[in-house]
């Protein structure tokens, strides 16, 4: 009688088999999805850009340093320096500003003041912003500066301290002149002050519509009707700049800004501007990487009353990145192996680097969160002994 061998072995045996495949797999590495981004959109304009409005990240442009005429996208500047001039307490929303026979003649799109008569300093501004209005932006200008000539010098002082290196100011319209120039990188930063420096301000970019002696006139910008996550900023038309553009839209927490310069009509400037900003929200994402102080790394410090020392941003860092990409990123935090005291809050001591595929994203300062003293003269001498010493070994 031939006897059966168990089978219980060989089925404990492949049982363990299985279970070493198993958790092989579980210990691997997830490969996640390939990040699919497609090429940014080819405008029908001159310029462009599309940058995140809170990192001031540049997600896409073209031409963007090109220096062209802004037309109307002029009164963005004019508007801010109002809104400047009203935070210092130099003028008010209240002032009865009286207008002048410059600006009552002055051409183009119009709010329709009258001279000699006197206009709320609120009800210019609508005009200005809404209307697009040049005889109220020359009556803004000389209540601000005494003079149009007066304030196009204030305009051009203030492009410096906004970094629009490539700006030129000879009026407060927009009007056609020569030595009268910007670009969409210039106004991308324009924008971004105009929104965060002054956000009580900001509504008026969004409202569809004014009212003024009777005559109602529309935004020009069709976006307002077209997204409702668009909340402003500026239209701007002249034969020369062709149709421009600068928009803003909020989604969630996410906040784009788009300048499209030199389309040919009403409806491109809108549809190209359109694009840009579908592109930035679907495909990208702003995520804060590290918040302000905190402490990112704590080293020993030399000759110091502590002993160690906390070293972070001062500034919160926010990075535009792909969708999905958070996890991915790396961070280099670069610092001297030796850090002496005495050492003062704010003090750079190193660099914070974060990498995305192996790129330099973003490179930032590493400060001191803290200041630290001076050692009494003991510990300064045993550390100067000590560092005496590691150097040698060294």
């Amino acid at each position: 009688m031939r006897t059966r061998t168990p089978l219980y072995p060989q089925m404990i045996a492949l049982a363990s088999i299985c279970l070493v495949i198993l958790l092989t797999i579980a210990a691997s590495p997830a490969h996640s999805a390939p990040r699919l981004i497609p090429q940014p959109p080819n405008l029908a304009a001159k310029s462009w850009i599309l940058i995140d409005a809170q990192s001031g990240h540049v997600i896409v442009q073209n031409n963007a340093d090109e220096t062209l005429p802004p037309a109307s996208l002029t009164k963005m500047m004019t508007s801010y320096i109002a809104a400047e001039q009203i935070e210092t307490g130099n003028i008010a929303m209240d002032d009865e500003v009286l207008i002048s026979k410059k600006a009552w003649r002055k051409g183009g799109s119009k709010m329709y003041i009258r001279e000699g008569t006197r206009v709320s300093l609120e009800d210019l501004l609508k005009g200005v912003i809404i209307q697009s209005g040049n005889d109220a932006s020359i009556a803004v200008s000389e209540h601000v500066a005494g003079s149009e000539d007066a304030f196009a010098d204030l305009m051009n002082q203030t492009a410096v301290t906004l970094d629009m290196q490539n700006s030129h100011f000879m009026n407060a319209t927009g009007w056609p002149a020569d030595d009268h120039y910007t670009t969409a990188s210039d106004l991308s930063k324009l924008a971004r002050a105009i929104i965060y420096d002054h956000p009580d301000h900001y509504s008026v970019y969004a409202e569809k519509e004014f009212t003024y002696n009777n005559i109602r006139q529309p935004n020009r910008n069709k976006l307002l009707w077209r997204d409702s996550s668009v909340d402003g900023l500026k239209t701007g038309h002249t034969n020369a700049a062709g149709y421009c553009l600068v928009a803003s839209a909020k989604r969630n927490d996410m906040r784009l800004i788009s300048v499209v310069m030199g389309t040919k009509s009403i409806d491109a400037r809108a549809a190209e501007s359109q694009k840009l900003l579908t592109y930035g929200f679907r495909f990208f994402e702003t995520v804060k990487s590290y918040n302000a102080q905190e402490a990112l790394v704590t080293p020993d410090i030399w000759m110091g009353a502590a002993d160690q020392v906390q070293l972070g941003s001062a500034d919160d860092i926010l990075l535009t990145i792909p969708r999905g990409a958070e996890k991915e990123i790396k961070a280099e935090l670069d610092f001297p192996s030796e850090i002496r005291a005495p050492l003062t809050a704010g003090q750079v001591v190193g660099t914070i680097k974060l990498l995305l595929d192996g790129k330099i994203i973003h490179e930032s300062p590493l400060s001191a969160l803290e200041s630290i003293e001076e050692a009494g003269f003991i510990k300064r001498i045993w550390h100067m002994i000590l560092i005496f010493f590691i150097g040698l070994i060294s």
